[in-house]
């Protein structure tokens, strides 16, 4: 199993040539428009939008794949106040295509992918990168300018700017906190989008209530891959002093520093707190049979390297952290975090407990929690979603607070994906929801068949599988953190 919870933010997708067998219908050389008619070259008329620059072009078969560069204010509500430049790509099919608008959340990818929403419309997709992930930060950071409603104005800006160019329908995405960041801004900003696809999205609506994590760790998986998985988390705690040592010795190795979360120990049991969440994160419940079956007498360098398959002791670093520093920042000022439990092992042997987003942000940086902004958009959901599809995995951990839609929503959907994790998605969903998903997606995006339209059933991905473009692990995110 490969190390799953802390990576860099780049998607993990393999660029290579692509063969005549997996190619979705190929793109004309020239944009064509809506109307059908040959016109300005694509590049032209994205670089004549105001603010947009060029930062490369790359080939892929089919497309027109640019990463760009967007002039965006610092503040939107002050937009004389200073401006920044925002990274988006766009992958570009055809301009009578629909167009959907992803975003992880985080840093953009900078090689061509292709979103399963994407690949079910045959469409176009532009990628943003969240403000405040490098290289989108502005300079002097004003840290109070990374909220929720920023971050949808600045999906407002790019897609009134593309929308002079895509100009039929789009639809929002994004892979959890990419789909909590979809869902806020419809919230925000509700007649842009003509539907969204939210993917594996966390709703932390009470901070300080988070049973409902406890629960799920009592009922996920088999009891007996709970209680390997419960056995080596306790004893990595048990052999804290030699595991040190050699945490020690591997962060000297490698020049790793502890001064954003306090000291070695603190991050030694933050990486350990997190073996469990991030096990069924991101592995599948096969992976058990790779967890040491008898931790009691597991020699150290077996409870090390479990741990650090799935937990990745880099994590708590001061290098590893500065990355995620904007992340932590919005879960300890807006979007909440986790705290999870651990009956199954001695208080003693529990130091810190699951610590919350200000240990992992520089002290330089105020922060503050503002109870009410959650609960503004879970109440929003539940009464105005429309046009809405949430995803979930059964086994993941972050769907224990997940988004519901109420009697005031209109064409929205929960469904939850059996057996899968942090990376479910709508071909994972039983056959039913599978095609009323797909069904409503292509509805959304104005490519519906009247086949569909009279029966979901027909519904299927109007672009064809392609093996480099759409085969992508999840997001690899931090853990503590969607």
């Amino acid at each position: 199993m490969r190390k799953a919870l802390r990576w860099l933010l780049a998607l993990t997708v393999l660029i290579g040539t692509l063969s005549t067998a997996g190619a979705a219908t190929a793109a004309q050389p020239e944009a064509t428009g809506t109307t059908g008619t040959t016109s300005t070259d694509i590049k032209d008329q994205l670089l004549a939008i105001p603010g947009m620059s060029l930062i490369e072009e790359k080939p892929y078969p089919g497309y027109r794949f640019f990463v760009l560069n967007y002039t965006q204010p610092v503040d939107h509500r002050h937009p004389s106040k200073g401006t920044f430049q925002q990274r988006i790509t766009v992958l570009h099919k055809d301009t009578s295509r629909p167009t959907v608008f992803y975003t992880s959340g985080y840093g953009v990818s900078t090689a061509p992918s292709r979103r399963e929403p994407t690949q079910i419309v045959d469409g176009n997709q532009v990628s943003m990168e969240y403000r405040f992930f490098t290289p989108s930060r502005p300079e002097p950071a004003d840290w109070t300018k990374l909220d929720i409603w920023q971050a949808a104005s600045d999906q407002h800006r790019i897609f009134k700017a593309l929308k002079t160019v895509y100009r039929q329908n789009w639809l929002a995405t994004g892979i959890s906190k990419g789909g909590m960041t979809a869902t806020y801004y419809e919230r925000f900003y509700p007649r842009d989008m003509d539907g969204v696809a939210a993917y594996v999205a966390p709703n932390d609506v009470k901070n300080d209530e988070d049973s409902a994590y406890d629960r799920f760790f009592t009922k996920v998986g088999t009891k007996e891959c709970r209680d390997k998985l419960n056995a080596v988390q306790r004893e990595a705690l048990v052999r804290r002093g030699p595991l040190e040592k050699k945490y020690a010795a591997y962060a000297a190795e490698n020049g790793y520093t502890f001064s954003t979360v306090g000291s070695l120990d603190k991050a030694y049991e933050a990486v350990v707190l997190d073996y469990v969440w991030g096990f069924w994160q991101y592995a599948e419940p096969a992976d058990c049979a790779n967890v040491p079956a008898d931790a009691a007498h597991a020699t150290d360098d077996a409870i090390w390297d479990s741990v650090d398959t799935i937990s990745g002791f880099s994590a708590y670093t001061d290098q590893s952290l500065a990355t995620y520093t904007p992340y932590y920042y919005q879960a300890g000022t807006q979007l909440g975090a986790p705290t999870v439990h651990f009956p199954y092992i001695e208080k003693k042997l529990i130091r810190y407990g699951y610590q919350p987003p200000r240990n992992f942000v520089p002290r330089s940086i105020p922060m503050k929690f503002q109870p009410g902004v959650m609960r503004d958009v879970d109440s929003w959901v539940r009464s105005h979603a429309r046009h809405t599809v949430f995803v979930y995995g059964q086994n993941d951990p972050w769907g224990a607070e997940r988004f519901r839609v109420g009697p005031g929503a209109r064409d929205a959907y929960v469904f939850t994906a059996p057996g899968m994790n942090h990376g479910a998605n709508v071909a994972g969903l039983v056959p039913d929801q599978k095609a009323l998903a797909t069904a409503r997606i292509l509805d959304w995006a104005g490519v519906a068949s009247a086949a569909v339209q009279s029966d979901p059933a027909a519904a299927k991905p109007l672009a064809r599988y392609d093996a480099k473009l759409d085969r992508q692990e999840p997001d690899r995110e931090p853990m503590l953190r969607p």
